[in-house]
């Protein structure tokens, strides 16, 4: 593994993507210390550690809330835009027309994600602001006729599309998915504090525990990850122009979770949601107020109700992720196109029937593992109240060994192209 990550830095073009990955990541770790101003730190400590969905929020943002910076909201806005767009490519006629476009429908479609985002930001800073005013967090006016709330919002909705550009610089020029790495520099600057805490509070027990359930974690992402069924597929003798292309015969892979880390995401974007709003109301008089408290009782992570949405929703979004990422007709097209066809198979519809069902079938076990370990630690933390805090470590390391998982074979594959050995055995 060493040897192939020194091989990496050896590559001219590998060794200034993977820097410029650590430079734009630099970048956001600084702009999470850069404070926001108008907040009592003390109540806003107090206020995060009563608020477990505000606590998810500030794992996602990398400590982001904590300290009020000007990336508090973190990547949440374009995440929650992403799935609104997702969402109406599969309902919208000239959406999904624009979707069959090739590289220019996906460009434009990543363009109305951009806008979607800012009026989102927006909306997540008002609504975030209004709770804090509401807990007695902020030390300055709330008010639409005050400057610094114009000043905070402004700050709060500039932070987050910072960080919807960085991460797309970062898959542009860099290697993975940038918002991905976000939240995972996001989750792993939270490890020294977290070890201080250990170090000044040690518990054996609980330490055992964690890690247990770490490696078993770790090992069944891994697994998720890397298992594949190969559907071999026969090139027939073909003529093109004056040249004589000789068959073959290859294997198509198919993975058994083709999502990786979107489905935790999305999962805990739409949970985080509704609590979120009604966070907003939560002091409101007569009903509204009684309705809202009983929203974020019911979605709180200390509720059975989260525990089976959180499930539900992986398992359900591992499902639309693979639909809109692998799609059977196309591949069915392409094969044909190329003169390739799968043995015993005909070419055309029954190719395409024959690629959804297998992807269907081997996609129940990824949705299945991937729910059960992101709603395990929740559930133990129900079970075992003193391991509540494991639904944030659980959800933290799904997202750090998918995104470790993805960009190792990333430069894998780099390195492969380039004839180096790979360090992933």
């Amino acid at each position: 593994m060493f040897e192939g990550i020194l091989n990496a830095f050896r590559a001219p073009d590998l060794r200034r993507r993977i820097l410029y990955v650590l430079g734009l990541l630099l970048v956001f770790r600084l702009l999470a210390h850069v404070p926001v101003p108008g907040v009592d730190r003390t109540q806003l400590t107090s206020f995060l550690d009563q608020s477990p969905i505000f606590g998810l929020l500030d794992l996602f943002s990398g400590g982001g809330l904590t300290n009020f910076s000007v990336v508090a909201l973190g990547v949440n806005p374009y995440i929650n835009a992403s799935i609104i767009m997702q969402l109406m490519t599969g309902v919208v006629p000239s959406l999904q027309a624009l979707q069959r476009e090739g590289e220019y429908g996906r460009t434009k479609i990543n363009q109305y994600t951009r806008y979607l985002s800012v009026p989102m930001s927006i909306l997540q800073a008002y609504g975030f602001m209004a709770v804090l005013n509401s807990n007695g967090v902020l030390s300055t006016p709330f008010d639409f006729g005050s400057w610094e709330t114009w000043v905070q919002m402004v700050t709060l909705t500039a932070g987050s599309v910072a960080l919807m550009w960085i991460g797309e610089l970062i898959t542009e020029k860099g290697i993975g998915n940038g918002v991905s790495f976000i939240i995972f520099a996001g989750i792993v600057s939270r490890t020294p504090g977290a070890l201080t805490g250990f170090i000044d509070n040690p518990d054996l027990a609980k330490l055992v525990l964690i890690v247990l359930l770490a490696i078993a974690a770790v090992a069944t992402i891994i697994y998720i990850q890397e298992g594949q069924r190969r559907i071999p597929v026969q090139y027939a003798s073909r003529v093109r122009g004056r040249r004589m292309y000789q068959g073959g015969q290859t294997f198509l892979p198919l993975r058994v979770n083709q999502a990786g880390v979107i489905p935790i995401i999305f999962a805990v974007s739409i949970l985080l949601f509704p609590s979120q709003i009604a966070n907003y109301f939560t002091t409101s008089p007569g009903i509204i107020g009684s309705i809202a408290q009983g929203i974020v009782s019911w979605l709180g992570q200390g509720s059975w109700l989260y525990v089976i949405l959180y499930f539900l929703l992986t398992v359900g979004f591992t499902y639309f992720y693979t639909a809109f990422t692998f799609k059977p007709d196309e591949t069915a097209e392409q094969l044909r196109k190329n003169g390739g066809f799968i043995p015993g198979i005909r070419p055309g519809r029954p190719t395409q029937d024959y690629l959804a069902r297998v992807v269907t079938r081997i996609t129940v076990a990824g949705a299945l593992f991937l729910g059960i370990v992101a709603a395990l630690p929740p559930f133990i933390g129900l079970v075992q109240p003193s391991f509540s805090n494991l639904a944030l470590g659980g959800t933290g390391i799904l997202i750090v060994v998918s995104v470790v998982v993805e960009t190792m074979k990333q430069l894998e594959a780099q390195l492969l192209v380039r004839q180096y050995e790979g360090f992933i055995r």
